[in-house]
């Protein structure tokens, strides 16, 4: 064999290698994210609901009316993120472990990135409410850091078993004041929040190594909310990889807000070197023009943070129309048809 052909035959074998690897991916492998690049730009939306809605028979319609799988019409609409939150035992079993991986397989099937979102309640956990689960009400505090740990493994083991890693995982959702109240209150105790947090931040990267974990609160325009969480957090030893964050303006008050959040985010990317991300955004369904104004620009404003250090955008619950559960804010009318609101994500 002459040294050009085989040259050429080493290249071939090479070639082939790198083929097989880019496409396992999508046929049967661990589904892995792609590389984070500035034109990497994460437009998602959380569809936590979505199994639910389906079991009492919604459906939806793609921007031309016919009825299509809802992944399909965000796919179409230009996401290529989906967010879901993860109770630990929740009445009618909606967002426990194998509610959310159902539908996280479904987002791998189609490709799409994924975040998990740890709430650490039996239900909803924000600013109001951070409630522990039924079965850790009377732990102690050791106790409660192994049950966060343990339910953090056990579920993103569950979803790598079958073949999904997470991008993002959130540990806590809107922990504005801590969370499992009263232990991990904030205000009562910072450092226990912190501990918890390290619990939950240990047990995804005992999964996986890259998985980014986020730390989320509400109200992305206060800065001095933010400061004095992220601080409180740098100072007992917390660790996160990204600071998350949401925004719920109104027709008014959205052109404000639009400049405090991205003020606030360069100011947590130079304070805290680390990358941000809007994980929840939101506007009153039939406000669809104004909707699209304020992703539009807010978009272009996360796009823009210094360093590329905006991650991305994630509408909640688009898919919440016709008054789902009292919910007016999602971004389908009421025949479950997309509005002009989600334009804003192609």
């Amino acid at each position: 064999m002459t040294p050009i052909k085989k040259n050429l035959l080493v290249f071939f074998f090479c070639c082939l290698i790198a083929c097989n690897k880019s496409n396992s991916n999508n046929f049967g492998g661990i589904f892995t994210p792609p590389p984070a690049t500035p034109s990497n730009f994460a437009k998602g939306a959380d569809v936590s609901w979505l199994t639910q809605m389906e079991s009492s028979g919604r459906t939806f319609l793609n921007s031309s009316g016919t009825v299509q799988d809802f992944f399909q019409i965000l796919k179409n609409l230009g996401m290529n993120s989906i967010r879901l939150r993860v109770w630990v035992d929740p009445a009618g079993g909606w967002n426990n472990t194998a509610d959310v991986l159902a539908k996280a397989l479904r987002a791998k099937a189609l490709g799409l990135r994924m975040m998990i979102d740890f709430h650490y309640s039996d239900s909803w956990a924000d600013p109001g409410q951070q409630n522990k689960p039924a079965a850790w009400a009377a732990q102690d505090f050791a106790t409660l850091q192994t049950s966060v740990y343990n339910h953090t493994f056990n579920v993103l083991t569950t979803l790598k078993t079958n073949g999904i890693i997470p991008e993002w995982v959130q540990v806590g959702n809107e922990t504005n004041d801590g969370m499992l109240w009263p232990t991990g209150k904030a205000s009562l105790n910072m450092s226990n929040f912190a501990i918890l947090i390290n619990k939950g931040y240990d047990a995804v990267k005992a999964v996986d190594n890259t998985i980014k974990v986020i730390v989320y609160i509400s109200n992305g325009y206060d800065n001095s909310l933010f400061r004095r969480i992220f601080d409180g957090l740098k100072n007992n030893g917390g660790k996160w990889d990204v600071i998350g964050m949401s925004l719920y303006p109104t027709a008014t008050n959205w052109a404000t807000l639009n400049t405090q959040c991205p003020t606030n985010m360069n100011d947590m990317v130079a304070r805290y070197d680390k990358p941000v991300m809007i994980c929840e955004v939101g506007m009153s369904w039939d406000l669809a023009a104004t909707c699209n104004s304020f992703l539009t620009d807010l978009i272009t404003k996360v796009r823009s943070i210094a360093g590329s250090k905006g991650l991305g955008v994630f509408y909640w619950e688009p898919q919440a129309c016709n008054n789902w559960l009292g919910y007016t804010l999602g971004a389908f009318d009421n025949s479950g048809k997309p509005t002009l609101a989600l334009n804003a994500f192609n």
